[in-house]
């Protein structure tokens, strides 16, 4: 199953360019933390990146930091049968070999407390003849 919402993706591609809502100076998407709290394992990528099958686990995230030889065994060779990375930003460099902490009890795979439930005043409000609520 693929999910894909079109406002949300075009919304979030914007977003993580910097021209969207709250636009911040130097905004970077991390792809590397994001597939870490997505992704743990990697198979997603392995999914749609099947010249990447052969490499384990969240390797998969950047197989360009790979060894020459780790990525010989699997068949990967960077510029030839997957690109060399187009950019490697910085910030990456703290995630790049990290792995994830288990499975993620997050709905959507972050780590850390659920955030608390937003209190919704909802249609009732608007339409109810009790208006002190």
């Amino acid at each position: 199953k693929v999910d894909y919402d079109v406002c949300s993706n075009y919304g979030n591609w914007l977003y993580s360019a910097g021209i969207g809502n709250d636009p911040r100076d130097n905004r970077k998407f991390n792809m590397i933390k994001q597939g870490l709290d997505y992704d743990g394992n990697g198979d997603y990528v392995r999914l749609w990146v099947p010249e990447l099958q052969g490499v384990k686990g969240a390797d998969v995230h950047s197989p360009w930091a790979l060894s020459g030889a780790a990525l010989s065994q699997v068949g990967v060779t960077l510029g030839d049968t997957y690109p060399q990375p187009v950019v490697t930003a910085p910030e990456w460099s703290r995630h790049i070999n990290q792995r994830p902490q288990g499975p993620s009890p997050h709905p959507r795979g972050r780590r850390g407390p659920a955030p608390a439930p937003v209190q919704h005043r909802g249609i009732d409000f608007y339409f109810s003849r009790k208006k002190d609520v």
